[in-house]
């Protein structure tokens, strides 16, 4: 379970060497000689002084039987049997002494890291945080592992409060930001979390740092399953960004068609990224969907040498099956119709550039669609000059100058895209971003 330390992977001990405690055995417990040396290291109250002096020797106890090589069965018994002792101290702090709380949370986190008793480890680290007396840089790294604990206890509020705490004092640890994201979302506060999840990134980022695939799944999936659509967008995008390989491409993707709200025509340009991307390069299983939908949304009447293109690829993948029937259909509808209409274009040109508007963006629909950009590119800027929807124009004027390498033009296009087309225009401009322009 994440956030959940595997067994002995993970010593407790790394607690006590971050915060340079100086203290032996399992790390967190203090030298035998604990009244004695008291005085010199903060000034503990007399009556825990007494009270701890009896869970020392227990401590004691527990270190001689782990170097004799006690089983885990006799080390727990030993704890069980030093338990009361340790609480015994815990209520002997002295109201306001600082020292106290910080040895008896200690002593708590130690017996804890024996039986891996997460409840009693995160009681410590607790103790230890509200003393006051951990040394401000070591602060995060408390709060990282009271975050572990209180999520390993099902505590999901506390693991969200000190995850955040540790973000907040720049801590950077691979199993952050899952485990952040997934505390708030399963403390009911999955909004919250994502926008912690963000600063968690923008951290890791500002340290020069990767951001591993996992902390984007896990955002990814706490947006999803609470049908946050506008986040699970923004951290799709934010994915591919960060690291643009194609599966996270086809999952930026998907997640734009599930919650983008997208009419066929937008859909159309979605597919359109897919191809160039890689996104439709994974295993064929997890795209055979997303074949037969971009030739439903191209058209084979409408666009038909980009369904025929489509298809052959599909097929060569294997992701699309030559036998299939409805495929078979579709590519002999398209293949039919694109001699005629390739030989057509040419004479309409002139007239679609001096009318502008629909028409041009029709044309210039057909000319990006049998791969000559550079066309389509001054139809869609005639495009503009007319009645038509700008979003659409912009768009697919961005794609034509994408086609030709003209990564700045297309930048700028696709900044311009306002509405439901949003979303798409942003994976193309991390698309072109991903290309160093």
């Amino acid at each position: 379970m994440l956030g959940k330390f595997p067994r002995k992977s993970i010593g407790i001990a790394a607690i006590a060497m971050a915060a340079g405690l100086g203290l032996t055995g399992y790390g967190l417990t203090a030298t035998p000689a604990f009244a004695a040396k008291a005085a010199k290291k903060a000034s503990y109250s007399k009556e825990f002084v007494a009270a701890a002096t009896p869970i020392q020797e227990e401590l004691k106890k527990l270190e001689q039987l782990k170097a004799g090589g006690a089983d885990q069965a006799q080390l727990n018994a030993a704890v069980a049997a030093a338990l009361p002792k340790a609480e015994a101290a815990v209520a002997a702090v002295a109201a306001g002494n600082d020292a106290d709380k910080m040895a008896a949370g200690n002593f708590l986190l130690s017996l804890g890291s024996v039986n891996e008793d997460n409840a009693l480890r995160k009681r410590g680290v607790q103790m230890m945080i509200e003393s006051g007396q951990v040394e401000p840089e070591k602060l995060p790294t408390f709060q990282f592992y009271l975050g572990n604990f209180a999520y390993a206890t099902k505590d999901y509020p506390a693991a969200a409060a000190a995850l955040k705490a540790a973000v907040a004092g720049g801590l950077q640890n691979e199993a952050l930001g899952p485990l952040l994201v997934d505390s708030y979302g399963q403390a009911g506060q999955a909004r919250e979390g994502l926008t912690a999840f963000k600063a968690a990134v923008a951290s890791r980022k500002a340290a020069g740092l990767a951001i591993p695939d996992s902390w984007f799944n896990r955002a990814s999936l706490v947006a999803y399953n609470n049908k946050l659509g506008p986040e699970a967008i923004e951290v799709a995008t934010m994915s591919v960004s960060s690291n643009p390989s194609k599966q996270n491409w086809l999952n930026a993707a998907q997640m734009v068609r599930t919650f983008g709200g997208l009419d066929v025509q937008a859909m159309l340009d979605l597919f359109r990224l897919m191809d160039r991307s890689g996104a439709l390069e994974n295993d064929p299983k997890f795209v055979h969907s997303e074949y037969k939908e971009y030739i439903e949304s191209a058209d084979p009447r409408r666009l038909p040498g980009e369904v025929v293109r489509v298809i052959d690829k599909g097929i060569a993948s294997g992701a699309l099956a030559q036998s299939d029937t409805w495929v078979a259909e579709a590519r002999q509808n398209a293949s039919g119709r694109v001699g005629a209409d390739k030989a057509s274009l040419a004479g309409e040109v002139s007239g679609a550039k001096a009318a502008g508007g629909v028409r041009a963006l029709g044309l210039g629909d057909a000319f990006l669609s049998y791969g000559n950009a550079a066309q389509a590119e001054e139809l869609y800027k005639a495009a503009l000059n007319g009645a038509t929807d700008a979003n659409v124009a912009l768009t697919r004027l961005g794609i034509a100058q994408y086609d030709q390498g003209k990564y700045a033009d297309a930048k700028a296009n696709f900044e311009k895209v306002t509405g439901p087309r949003q979303p798409v225009a942003r994976l193309w401009l991390a698309l072109i971003g991903s290309k160093g322009a």
